[in-house]
């Protein structure tokens, strides 16, 4: 093992997370490459889970960036999944056992129409196979001990809701089942296209679980469903094109510098303006004390959340509020320069 001299770090390392892995799993993945790369003992965490079913954006946040964690599992999310029409399973994925069976398949008009039903604020009932408690105890233990579970709906916004961007439509098309080929849509004579299965992109809010979507949705066309395949393509403000491989991660423990693929703790905080402090202000805030008389901004004072900074360091999540600001969160980054 190697010696444990570097510093540990702060930031966000984003893994495009395979099928089959745990977040959880993930997150001891990271520790060890951190261990065996040399670093001192770190704190690690991640900013949402993902099913081991499911792959995509995880952002693990390592050493003072934990402190944002929890607003990362706040945050909005944006999933493709698809949707196999015909058969529904205990745990709505392909996981589970068949639980409902359908012969019929929507047409493909019918599709794209009841998305429009699912825009905005919904009800949604989690599935029994999740970790939400249930009387104390996780969900997923009662549905696996074969106890029936009543799961509470929940109100949960879908900001966006649509079919696969067109640049997808050739794979789209295989899917979809017809009489022969592919049939003009105009023509009234036609035969209906029917979808064996679709793919779906969502933008939604915390909370939202893309299996209870999917079954909702296989319901609205008169049929039954499950999901075959579920990605995250975008956690808050981090986006897939800036994800790296487990291979990638791998190559800290073998002495790769971590700066290389870490990205800085306020890139978490992205949509949030940033207060510029001086010394004197950022050892105040650094005792939790509570800035006064701060000038206002073209007239007026900012109002709401801002990441102060003392140069290019994080020092705290602020609260403004007419010229006033008290801390939220502070960073430990002194030792960082400036």
């Amino acid at each position: 093992m190697s010696q444990q001299s570097k510093p540990a770090p702060h930031g966000w390392l984003l893994l495009d997370k395979p099928r089959g892995l745990g977040s959880t799993q993930a997150v001891g993945l990271v520790k060890r490459v951190l261990r065996q790369g040399g670093y001192a003992k770190t704190k690690v965490g991640h900013g949402g889970t993902l099913d081991p079913l499911a792959e995509g954006v995880l952002p693990i946040a390592l050493g003072e960036a934990t402190k944002l964690a929890g607003r990362m599992l706040d945050s909005d999310k944006i999933y493709e999944f698809t949707i196999q029409f015909g058969e529904q399973t205990d745990t709505l994925d392909t996981e589970g056992e068949v639980v409902h069976r359908s012969d019929r398949r929507p047409p493909i008009a019918a599709i794209a129409a009841v998305l429009e039903h699912f825009s905005g604020e919904i009800e949604q009932a989690p599935p029994a196979f999740s970790a939400i408690k249930v009387g104390g105890k996780r969900a997923y233990d009662l549905a696996r001990a074969g106890e029936e579970v009543e799961m509470k709906t929940r109100q949960v916004t879908i900001h966006d809701l649509r079919l696969l961007a067109e640049r997808e439509d050739a794979a789209l098309r295989s899917s979809f089942a017809t009489t022969s080929g592919r049939p003009d849509p105009y023509d009234p004579q036609a035969p209906l296209e029917l979808a064996d299965c679709v793919t779906l992109i969502a933008h939604v809010s915390k909370g939202t679980y893309i299996r209870s979507l999917a079954r909702d949705i296989a319901h609205a066309l008169g049929t039954v469903g499950h999901v075959t395949y579920l990605r995250r393509v975008k956690a808050g403000p981090f986006r897939e094109d800036q994800a790296i491989s487990l291979d990638s991660a791998e190559e800290i423990a073998k002495g790769a510098p971590i700066e290389n693929l870490l990205l800085p703790l306020e890139a978490g905080l992205d949509d949030i303006p940033v207060l510029p402090l001086d010394p004197d202000s950022a050892q105040a805030v650094r005792q939790g004390r509570v800035l006064s008389d701060l000038p206002p901004v073209h007239g007026e004072w900012a109002d709401g959340l801002h990441l102060a900074k003392l140069g290019n360091t994080p020092v705290a999540l602020m609260e403004l509020e007419g010229g006033s600001a008290k801390v939220v969160r502070g960073f430990n980054l002194s030792d960082v320069a400036e």
